[in-house]
């Protein structure tokens, strides 16, 4: 390990030429991959096991010409083979300054106006598509040796079909989407726990509410 300290010493002490700073680096990666642990980490076993992938090819022939229908057809196959959470999929946001963020969230609805999605407009991810629309989805069924991603801009849906959507939805995920203020930092869980049972005491017997600052985007794709 000392050599690999006197490499790291040295790329760091190194000018601040990128392309001598990166040939530096290279030779540290190089040597912190021939430590056998890391080696086999790297690939696979001493065995020399390896990921054999193995599925269906596809030509431009057999694409719909209807990007639409064509992942309508990819998403029941999905569906079809009991993958868990075929509808979760990566949502990328950047902020104004173009610095970007992921995190995975559920398609509820998709057509040929867009793919929409829900969340509280509250959160890191609303706050930056306020500011920036442009966003990516990325979906991967590793089942099937497939990922789509798509890009466009984000708009909110209609009040009339967030509240629609939220009715769809179980009494207690309607109250926990009240009593929870995504991402915001609380002193303990039984603060959650307290606003949730407050809640249901208020609301026993009647229609819970859809709050003011929770509801669904729609990603149109770019063209």
């Amino acid at each position: 390990m000392a050599e690999f300290r006197r490499l790291i010493i040295k790329w760091v002490e190194s000018p601040s030429n990128p392309f001598t700073r990166f040939r530096t680096l290279n030779t540290v990666v190089r040597f912190f991959t021939t430590i056998k642990p890391v080696r086999r980490l790297l690939h696979g076993s001493q065995s020399g096991t390896y990921i054999e992938y193995a599925f269906a090819g596809m030509s431009e022939y057999e694409a719909d010409a209807n990007p639409f229908k064509q992942f309508d057809e990819w998403f029941q196959q999905a569906v079809a083979a009991k993958i868990d959470l075929p509808n979760a999929m990566t949502l990328a946001t950047a902020t104004k300054e173009g610095v970007p963020s992921a995190r995975t969230v559920l398609l509820k609805d998709f057509d040929e106006e867009g793919f929409v999605f829900y969340t509280n407009y509250d959160s890191p991810k609303g706050k930056e598509l306020a500011e920036n629309p442009d966003a990516a989805l990325v979906f991967y069924w590793r089942e099937l040796g497939r990922q789509v991603r798509l890009t466009g801009r984000v708009n909110q849906v209609s009040e009339e079909e967030s509240d629609c959507y939220f009715r769809s939805r179980p009494v207690g995920s309607r109250l926990a989407t009240l009593a929870s203020s995504q991402s915001e930092i609380i002193p303990g869980r039984s603060v959650l726990e307290d606003r949730f049972k407050q809640l249901a005491e208020k609301y026993r017997g009647k229609d819970v509410p859809r709050p003011p600052n929770w509801g669904g985007y729609r990603l149109l794709l770019n063209s």
